[in-house]
């Protein structure tokens, strides 16, 4: 299946049934009087979080949603059916923007979680609804409202704990093929990584969702390359994992390419725990891989941990330091989650 995590689409609710100019008309009956019906409302067209889902890729071929209308009133005082809502299937981590893709609808975090896109038009009044004391037989009735419509840009963010970063060519996808039973495409070129892919990574009784990226390079946030777009997917990451080639000659260069590249996304993806590894290191002498160690420590101030994704020497010892962040950060939310709980469950109502 293609991975689509972006994608524009058109809404557009029902809308409502017109009210109903009518009279009662019966034998033997003389003054009948009013009896028309109201219009029924337009159907809603709602967002809903769901399982199972992980791509946008329902949004490619189908761009617009229109609900249907509600049923004009009838005589005897019927009113009309409610047009049939639409639900759009969205899976977790999706966000929804206005049309200048800036202005932020909902973000879909929790399974069932649901938003209404666009409201149906409420049905018109019939003539039955206008009757009084001084007018015993209106002749009126009220039109439908007319639906809500709007062009909305839907944005998947990959829900993962920790997230690769690098460099193309800097051994993400071996690791994550290495430590999950994920099988991303591994070649020795630039950009093999052309879409985000998610691996489950179990160590310790534990395990932990690792988000594989597309490559990195300078000026990816001007667009360069492949861009920096799929950041988004490591935005909700509790730690990000910075591999970098060994073999290569200016590893400080390249640390500092990545740096600046997350700082110029912005998102606070800068300010997020990160764990430093030099990969490749099967194809480095114990000299270089200390000496490009110590060199990388200079630079970033970090520990540097000295692994290889092909050969497996250090991914446990780098897992585990993964995992125990994930954990402090899992722990950290539950003690916000509990607290919040506690305080709306102690706040007294008092008038608006």
């Amino acid at each position: 299946m293609k991975f689509l995590d972006q994608a524009k689409i058109y809404v557009r609710a029902g809308d409502g049934g017109r009210g109903c100019v009518s009279f009662r008309r019966e034998k033997y009956i003389e003054f009948g009087g009013p009896d028309g019906g109201d219009g029924g409302k337009g159907g809603d067209i709602w967002a809903e979080c769901v399982d199972a889902l992980n791509t946008l890729i329902d949004y490619r071929y189908q761009q617009h949603f229109k609900a249907k209308n509600g049923t004009p009133g009838m005589g005897k005082n019927r009113a009309g059916a409610f047009g049939e809502e639409i639900s759009l299937k969205l899976p977790v981590g999706t966000h929804i923007f206005e049309q200048d893709n800036k202005t932020l609808v909902a973000d879909l975090s929790q399974l069932g979680q649901r938003v209404l896109l666009a409201k149906g038009g409420n049905g018109g009044f019939g003539n039955t609804h206008f009757k009084s004391s001084t007018n015993q037989a209106p002749r009126r009735a009220n039109p439908g409202q007319v639906g809500e419509e709007r062009w909305l840009w839907l944005r998947l963010k990959l829900i993962a704990d920790a997230g690769l970063v690098g460099l193309p060519n800097a051994g993400k996808s071996t690791f994550l093929a290495s430590v999950s039973a994920a099988r991303p495409k591994i070649a020795d070129y630039p950009f093999t990584t052309l879409n985000p892919h998610l691996g489950v990574v179990e160590l310790d009784g534990s395990d932990f969702v690792l988000a594989d990226i597309p490559g990195l390079i300078e000026g990816a946030h001007e667009g360069s390359g492949l861009g920096d777009r799929f950041l988004g997917h490591v935005e909700k990451c509790s730690v990000l994992l910075h591999l970098i080639d060994g073999t290569q000659d200016d590893i400080a260069g390249a640390y500092g390419t990545i740096q600046r590249e997350l700082e110029a996304y912005g998102q606070q993806l800068l300010h997020k725990p990160q764990l430093l590894a030099l990969n490749k290191c099967d194809a480095l002498t114990p000299d270089a891989i200390d000496a490009k160690t110590n060199e990388l420590e200079t630079a970033s101030g970090v520990r540097v941990y000295a692994i290889s994704a092909a050969s497996g020497k250090g991914i446990k010892e780098i897992c585990r330091s993964v995992l125990a962040i994930i954990k402090d950060h899992r722990l950290s939310q539950t003690k916000t989650a509990r607290r919040t709980a506690q305080k709306e469950k102690h706040v007294k109502w008092q008038p608006l």
